[in-house]
């Protein structure tokens, strides 16, 4: 199946890379590798990853070794990765309380 990302998502990936290659430039290249693997990994199995429970349609992919979450959802002919974000930021949707 296809990977595509939105707006939204390729400014994450955007500022997430700009950040890791400014404060810790040798781990950059791993990262992207981490994300390539995800990539795969969703194409292949859409429906492998966690559902967020406060949105059914979107899957959640940790990165296990770094700090970031990839959220996505799988339609019909592609994988759309909506936001990659660190795992200590809200998620896009939860409201402040």
């Amino acid at each position: 199946m296809k990977v595509i990302y939105t707006e939204d998502a390729l400014r994450d990936l955007d500022e997430i890379l700009t950040f890791i290659r400014a404060n810790y430039p040798f781990i950059a290249s791993a990262f992207i590798r981490r994300l390539e693997a995800i990539e795969r990994r969703i194409a292949r199995w859409p429906e492998s990853a966690e559902e967020v429970e406060q949105r059914p349609d979107v899957r959640m992919v940790p990165f296990i070794r770094y700090p970031y979450k990839l959220f996505y959802q799988a339609g019909k002919d592609a994988v759309e990765i909506v936001h990659i974000h660190h795992a200590a930021r809200r998620d896009p949707w939860e409201r402040e309380e």
